[in-house]
């Protein structure tokens, strides 16, 4: 296994892709390590060579006793850098990983090229943080692990991803309790909120809706107030977004830092479209479903995914839930039935509206669009809220 050495301290490191490719380097959240970002990896591969580093204190790497600092993070990731032998690369970071990640722009400019800060901040509540510490050095990382997992994921993907939850939370409590603390204490002790102004190099916050830990207004808020031109995209995601959407993560990532030219250019508005169709329906069903794309639908998906899905659910005018609504009232006038059930579905799912919302567009339905298309309607939605009590009764 690759180790860089930096004053007796191991690190892991793992570089994979092609090596014509840029560099992208991914840092891990506190409490996790390299395998956060497994399943994004695939995604990111096309188009980025990748050198993934457990943060010292997690995964294969060392763990010494003390505190540790933002400054000595991101001087690990340099000795990384320098065996690896990448003189420069974009870095995306989650949590601690976009704390370290705004350490190395502020410190080693001439090392970074471009910043992708996901779930993360660049100010944190200290005394909050030395009570954690306290805790875990006292108790170990199963003290406080029911309270990180309800930051790290949500409760919706803990429902319906058991088994990764479960790994997140054995990986956590198996880690090193003086690794945890010792991470924690660079959380504890940062001091970058102040000098965001200084980074000079494209900067993307990626903000998580369903986080807790670091939600967007008091935290990636911030970043983007005090990074010039900094960008902000929004996932449906919780604090570990790579894990709870990998395939928009990477998308996201890919369309800020690919470069892009008029050949690309299709491309940049099929995968900006993608980001709001995973948003709205799902990674499964969006997944599934250009699956089935074959040489005679898939220009006819392309087509929908860069006009429909970017060009209008992507406009600024309405939410999400408004456009459902609409939605679902043109497909009971029009009786497009299979397009009714996968928007009352993906809906109820994925909290874009209440059943008692959905009873009254299809009550205000049957005034405009006609009793029998409502009654087939109400027919076509109960079936589909039978089927989800049936799965939540047997979960």
């Amino acid at each position: 296994m690759p180790f860089a050495t930096r004053e007796d301290v191991r690190l892991y490191w793992k570089l994979d892709g092609a090596a014509d490719l840029p560099v992208l380097i991914l840092l891990n959240s506190i409490g996790t390590d390299m395998a956060l970002w497994e399943t994004s990896v695939p995604h990111l591969l096309p188009a980025f060579r990748l050198l993934r580093i457990d943060t010292r204190g997690h995964g294969a790497s060392d763990a010494p006793d003390g505190d540790y600092t933002l400054a000595m993070l991101a001087d690990d990731v340099v000795a990384v850098m320098d065996a690896a032998g990448v003189q420069s690369a974009a870095i995306a970071g989650v949590s601690l990983g976009g704390m370290i990640a705004m350490e190395l722009a502020l410190s080693y400019p001439k090392r970074t090229t471009a910043l992708a800060l996901i779930c993360t901040s660049a100010t944190m509540d200290a005394a909050a943080w030395r009570d954690r510490i306290e805790m875990v050095r006292e108790e170990g990382t199963e003290a406080i692990a029911d309270m990180a997992m309800g930051r790290f994921l949500s409760p919706r993907f803990i429902v319906t991803h058991s088994g990764a939850a479960e790994s997140v939370r054995q990986g956590l409590i198996a880690m090193a309790d003086a690794g945890y603390a010792g991470c924690g204490a660079a959380i504890r002790d940062m001091a970058v909120i102040d000098r965001l102004p200084a980074i000079g190099i494209p900067t993307l916050v990626v903000a998580g809706d369903r986080d807790t830990s670091t939600p967007f207004a008091g935290h990636g808020e911030r970043i983007v107030a005090a990074v010039p031109d900094a960008n902000v995209v929004h996932l449906d995601a919780a604090h570990l977004a790579p894990i709870e959407t990998p395939a928009a993560l990477a998308a996201t990532l890919r369309n800020f830092l690919k470069p892009t030219d008029t050949q690309v250019a299709a491309h940049t508005l099929f995968e900006a479209g993608l980001l709001n169709r995973r948003r709205v329906l799902g990674d499964a069903w969006v997944d599934a479903s250009l699956a089935k794309r074959t040489d005679f639908t898939a220009d006819f998906q392309a087509m929908i995914t860069r006009i429909a899905w970017n060009e209008i659910w992507g406009r600024p005018g309405l939410d999400d839930r408004s456009r459902r609504f609409i939605v679902l009232a043109i497909t009971v006038a029009l009786g497009r039935w299979e397009e009714f059930a996968l928007h009352v579905r993906t809906g109820l799912m994925r909290d874009g509206f209440t059943r008692e919302e959905l009873k009254e567009v299809l009550m205000q339905s049957a005034i405009y669009a006609g009793v029998p298309a409502a009654n087939t309607a109400f027919a076509e939605a109960g079936k589909i809220i039978t089927e989800l009590d049936s799965s939540s009764n047997k979960g």
